[in-house]
This record gives C-alpha cells, sequence and structure tokens, in this order.
C-alpha cells in the first residue's frame, strides 16, 4: 500500500491519520494486515490515528507470538544464546526495519561552556546540591544548616521554653568529608549553601551504619537526627537518599530489538576480529541457527558506548599491544567495520576516555573528520547523553566512574559491573565523587544527575557483561570486543569480550547472545 491508499481508508472510516503513522504503516512488512488490526481495535473516540496508536496494535498483535530462549550452557556454535537473568522469554515482533527514529534528549556536543574558572566550580556544584535537594526536599521537611544556629543560646544550650524535641531537625547537605571515630562511628560533615555540620552514625544503629558505609564524597544525602545541646553535632536517627521512586508509572514502549555493546578497542593487538565479524554476520542475519536469525530481522538499534578504538598514548606502553599505531588509521579500520552493518540498523555510537575527544566529561561527540568517514546510518552524540528510542528512553554512560565506585564502596566489584550502576541510580548522578579518577568539567549545568528516570542505563568501561533490574531501570554493561590486556592481567580484571545483550524495545527484557567459540 501507498501513503494515499493509507490516509484514503482511514477518512473513509471516519479517522485522520498523523504523516509519522502513515510512515509507519507504509514500511512496515504486511501493511494491510497491520492497518485493518489497527481500525479493528481503535477506539471509537479517537480523533487522530497517531504513532503511539499504530505501536500498541504492533505491540499486541506480534507479543502472542513468542519462544523459549535455549539455556543450555556451555555453548556451541549452534546455540550461542544467553538468557540473561531477566528474560527467561523474547519476543518474536517483525519490525519495519526503515523507521527507526532518534531523539537525543541530553548532549553536552555543541554545549560546552566551561574554560575552569573558579566561579564555574562553584556554580557547577550548587547546580547539583539544588538539584538533588529537591529530590530528597519531596520526601523529607528540611531546614537550613545555617538556621540550626537558632538552637543555640548564648551558653551553648537550648533556648528556655523550647519543646523537648525542638532538637531533632532535618537537614539536605552535600558530603564533603568522611571519617572513622576511634569508637568505630562514622563522622560526617555535611554542607549546604549556608554552612556545614557534623554528622554522627553510630556503630549501634546498624541499619544508619551500613548504609553510611556506602557513602562517597560529593553525594547529596538527608539526615534526621537529634541535635546535641551545643549545636555543633547532629546524631543521625534516620538517611534520605535522592533514590528512584519506587513506582514510575506507566512507561512508554516501542517494538523490535536494540543491541548494546561498547569498548570495541579496534586498533589493539587484543581486539577480536574473528568474533566481531560473526556479530556483524548475525545482523545480516547470515547464521544457520534458526532463533539467532529470527532475532536479526528484529534489531533496529545498535547502541556503543564508548572506546571504539583503542586509541594511542592512554596508558604506559600502549604501544606495545597496537596493531594499528595511528589513532585516525583506527577510527577508519572501524568505519569500514561498521560499514558492513545493514543500512536499515541504526548506529548510535558515544565516546569513551580512548577515544579522540576530551578527557574531561562531559564529552562532546567525535570530531567531524572523524565522523566522516562513517555511514549515513550512524549517529554521534556525548557521553553521556540521553537518546530516545521510539519511545523507550535510554541514558548511555561510558562508565569509567566505575573505577571510583569500585574504590569506594564495599561490594561493589567489576565483576559485577551492575553494583555500580545501582548505586549510581540510588544517588540520582552517574559520577558522584569529584576529583578522583573521572576528570569532570565544571559546566553551568551538572550533566551527570540523573534528572528524568530513564528505561535503561547503558554503560561500558569495564569490560564485563551485566543484566539487572533497579526499581523498573534496566541496567546494562555491554562488556567488550578486547581478550585480556597485560594491563588488566596486573589488576586481575577478567573481561567477558564478544558477548552482546539485545533488548527487546516492547517488554525490556533481555537476551545476551555469544559470539565467542
Amino acid at each position: 500500500m501507498n501513503q494515499i491508499e493509507v490516509i484514503t481508508v482511514f477518512l473513509e472510516e471516519g479517522y485522520q491519520i498523523s504523516p509519522n503513522a502513515v510512515e509507519l504503516i507504509c514500511c512496515h512488512c504486511n501493511p494491510r494486515s497491520l492497518l485493518d488490526d489497527v481500525l479493528q481495535n481503535m477506539d471509537p473516540s479517537v480523533l487522530v490515528v497517531d504513532i503511539e496508536h499504530i505501536n500498541e496494535c504492533i505491540n499486541e498483535r506480534d507479543i502472542q507470538k513468542k519462544y523459549e530462549v535455549p539455556v543450555k550452557a556451555p555453548f556451541s556454535k549452534s546455540s550461542n544464546i544467553i538468557p540473561a537473568q531477566v528474560n527467561p522469554m523474547v519476543s518474536t515482533l517483525t519490525c519495519p526495519q526503515s523507521y527507526n527514529p532518534v531523539d537525543v534528549l541530553l548532549d553536552i556536543t555543541d554545549n560546552s561552556t566551561c574554560v575552569g574558572e573558579y566561579m564555574e566550580f562553584v556554580q557547577f556544584f550548587r547546580n547539583r546540591y539544588s538539584r538533588l535537594s529537591e529530590m530528597i526536599r519531596g520526601r523529607l521537611n528540611s531546614r537550613p544548616i545555617e538556621s540550626l544556629n537558632k538552637y543555640r543560646n548564648k551558653k551553648g544550650g537550648r533556648r528556655e521554653g523550647m519543646d523537648k524535641d525542638m532538637n531533632e531537625v532535618s537537614i539536605i547537605g552535600m558530603i564533603s568529608d568522611i571519617k572513622s571515630t576511634s569508637n568505630g562511628h562514622k563522622m560526617v560533615e555535611l554542607e549546604d549553601t549556608t554552612g556545614s555540620i557534623s554528622v554522627l552514625i553510630r556503630m549501634a544503629d546498624k541499619e544508619l551504619f551500613e548504609l553510611a558505609s556506602c557513602f562517597v564524597l560529593d553525594e547529596v544525602v538527608g539526615i534526621t537526627g537529634a541535635l546535641t545541646n551545643d549545636g555543633k553535632l547532629l546524631i543521625a536517627k534516620k538517611i534520605t537518599i535522592p533514590d528512584l521512586p519506587n513506582t514510575l508509572g506507566e512507561r512508554k514502549r516501542s517494538y523490535g530489538k536494540a543491541v548494546l555493546t561498547s569498548d570495541v578497542h579496534v586498533g589493539s593487538s587484543t581486539f577480536l576480529e574473528e568474533e566481531w565479524y560473526r556479530f556483524i554476520d548475525f545482523l545480516k542475519g547470515d547464521t544457520d541457527n534458526e532463533v539467532m536469525a529470527e532475532l536479526s530481522t528484529e534489531v533496529r538499534y545498535l547502541v556503543v558506548a564508548g572506546d571504539l578504538v583503542d586509541g594511542v598514548g592512554i596508558y604506559p606502553g600502549q604501544e606495545m599491544e597496537l596493531n594499528i599505531p595511528d589513532v585516525y588509521e583506527q577510527y577508519k579500520k572501524t568505519a569500514e567495520y561498521f560499514s558492513e552493518i545493514p543500512k536499515h540498523i541504526k548506529v548510535i555510537i558515544s565516546p569513551g576516555n580512548h577515544d579522540a575527544v576530551r578527557q574531561a566529561e562531559p564529552q562532546p561527540m567525535l570530531p567531524e573528520n572523524i565522523r566522516a568517514d562513517f555511514s549515513e546510518n550512524v549517529l554521534f552524540v556525548g557521553n553521556p547523553s540521553v537518546v530516545d528510542l521510539d519511545g523507550v528512553k535510554l541514558m548511555i554512560y561510558h562508565g569509567r566512574s566505575i573505577d571510583d565506585l569500585v574504590a569506594s564502596i564495599p561490594g561493589v566489584s567489576y565483576q559485577e559491573p551492575t553494583k555500580a550502576m545501582v548505586e549510581m541510580m540510588k544517588r540520582r548522578h552517574l559520577s558522584p565523587i569529584y576529583g578522583s579518577r573521572v576528570s569532570i568539567a565544571p559546566e553551568k549545568q551538572d550533566h551527570f544527575v540523573i534528572s528524568q528516570v530513564p528505561d535503561i542505563l547503558h554503560c561500558g568501561h569495564v569490560h564485563t557483561v551485566g543484566v539487572e533490574w533497579y526499581k523498573n531501570v534496566l541496567l546494562v554493561n555491554s562488556g567488550t570486543w578486547q581478550s585480556q590486556t597485560e594491563f588488566q592481567k596486573r589488576v586481575n580484571v577478567v573481561p567477558t569480550p564478544a558477548q552482546v545483550p539485545i533488548v527487546d524495545l516492547s517488554t525490556l527484557k533481555t537476551t545476551i547472545l555469544k559470539f565467542a567459540e
């Protein structure tokens, strides 16, 4: 059917239809069947049929056709699909492959204004505090730290006539210091824009002490506690963190599949070229495995979360592990690899710390002279960034802050990268620790604050695959295409290369495909 025929059918049935909805129907593999289903299920109160009505119909008619994901292990050439922890089933949606829109919602590219002046740092931290404290303030009736002065009389005690419970207060502040006392308690220095105060978290309060043991510098928390008579110390009774809401309401969904990967590291002598070509064959549908062939027909998006190439001069002695010693030649080779990806798949590429952009985060997209070598189906964005994949909100962050979180929070490790991603969600911040391993540029806005809750957080950097749900948000760390390097051997990091998470955009259920022998 052509567009005029589609419009005519809807007009005859008494409906108007948007141009996007017309296009979506026309590029479907069976437009007549889809059109009939849409009309059959359309609410009579609808005046204008839009793209969400078409998506709903696609989901309802195709989600019923499902098949079990093989669970056999170890893997063989004929069975190389790993069901992720959150995905016992995968739907077999057939999607219109030419309609894969991307809306960039957050990206530092062309919006960076910082030059490193003192007031920019002040403005940066005030922006962070303002936005994170507002998230807590809805659950906590807090007061400025400066106002605690009213609880101090001239002799250092409480004012006469004050209620005996009036010295219990709530404050919201940014953590500027964390210490352990000689008795093993936690002493935290909390500051806001008006002042600072010391907070004591006692070992006897096991739940609070366990939470405080995971505190990191520069995160924003709310504390409710009892103020001592001299007004100089707050003894914590309750801790409130920004965190995600327990319920996020109804979320938009799309159709088809998104493939998530990262850390390709083209140019390295440890780049797994043979496994990469198996992956490309999968995207082309060139496979004898019927299940994988079916999956490949549903792929709409491929998202790369940084480290497209291995780079040059990233770490001492790197030149000894490079097959391609010139970074621009690395990108040209990468463009050749990516040119073999079918053109109906929309490719989204964000940079990482090995890429040829500034090391300070947030990072802009790759420069134009590099982008020019890539095909038209490739979209470049910054790091971090937020994109809308036809209704599904995906946050992309390379994940360098995972290094800081592994070093600072008990129980967080490289082997389970999603634990670090959970900590990001709890703090509503992708990189809470300032001045450690991650170099952060003091922009006017803190681009790492998670203001709008995404459907998916996609990270990389640590070269290990992980999939986990946290409060209705899918957390995915997408591994690598590089075998273990000498540096990783020294720090005991064991990568899980050539494993690729693939997400069903209608359900967010996830399967992990393995392309290694």
